[in-house]
């Protein structure tokens, strides 16, 4: 890795959707050696990166990943960038893209602006120029920012305002300690929480050793959040409880 390559992965703020997850970069790039220089630097700012070499495939990967943002060679086997772009517009109409291509005539970047893309860089190119391209089309697009008043793990969605929760969508029912602790392991996602902390958040006291009041409201939370689920709650055996995504 190259000392200005350092400096840029050092000087990018981090990333990432509300619920924690990582930000879906989608590479549709022929040439090996290109995908590599953009795939390795993308993984350690913690994007994930879905590499495709051909534009058909682009557009059915694009289809099941969902993608928060595009990377696009111009010219690809299979089906022209351009084409590539339209599709996936299609399916994803906000999804923000990058067009990267040896087409430089200024002709060829207005075409591509034209188009729909957001942006355009001409090979060769710098790695650093692209990050920092790329992490402000994904800041741009909104994709990190959380809702106001809300909470979101993964599926799981929390309405401070309207003290309402859903997952997947569905209304879940919660008397009020059970939000309570919800609303606790929400604000404290893939973190470690022992019954201890759990019982001085939720109840705000020690309830001298009656801390299996902690695992029956856990239980209760986990015939409604996870029952027929992919579970969220987690047991961290001798630790305590961790929520996290699906």
């Amino acid at each position: 890795m190259t000392a200005g390559l350092a400096a840029a992965l050092s000087a990018l703020p981090r990333l990432e959707h509300p619920d924690g997850s990582p930000i879906r970069a989608l590479v549709v790039e022929d040439e090996p050696t290109i995908a590599d220089l953009l795939r390795f630097p993308l993984q350690l700012i913690g994007w994930e990166v879905t590499v495709v070499g051909d534009g058909l495939e682009a557009v059915r990967v694009a289809r099941d990943l969902r993608p928060d943002v595009l990377v696009l060679d111009r010219m690809l086997p299979g089906l022209e960038g351009l084409e590539v772009l339209r599709r996936i517009r299609l399916l994803q109409p906000d999804v923000p893209s990058l067009m990267l291509t040896a087409l430089d005539a200024p002709s060829d970047r207005v075409g591509g602006l034209a188009a729909g893309a957001d942006d355009y860089v001409t090979k060769p190119f710098t790695i650093e120029e692209v990050l920092l391209r790329l992490h402000r089309l994904v800041q741009r697009s909104g994709v990190t920012a959380r809702q106001a008043n809300e909470l979101v793990v993964g599926d799981l969605v929390m309405n401070l305002d309207a003290h309402e929760v859903t997952r997947g969508g569905d209304p879940i029912a919660l008397t009020a300690t059970q939000y309570q602790l919800l609303q606790y392991l929400m604000e404290n996602p893939h973190r470690v929480l022992s019954k201890a902390q759990i019982l001085d958040a939720v109840w705000n006291y020690d309830f001298g050793g009656q801390a299996n009041i902690v695992e029956l409201y856990i239980s209760y939370l986990r015939k409604k959040i996870d029952v027929g689920r992919e579970p969220m709650i987690r047991t961290v055996r001798g630790a305590g409880y961790m929520l996290k995504p699906a």
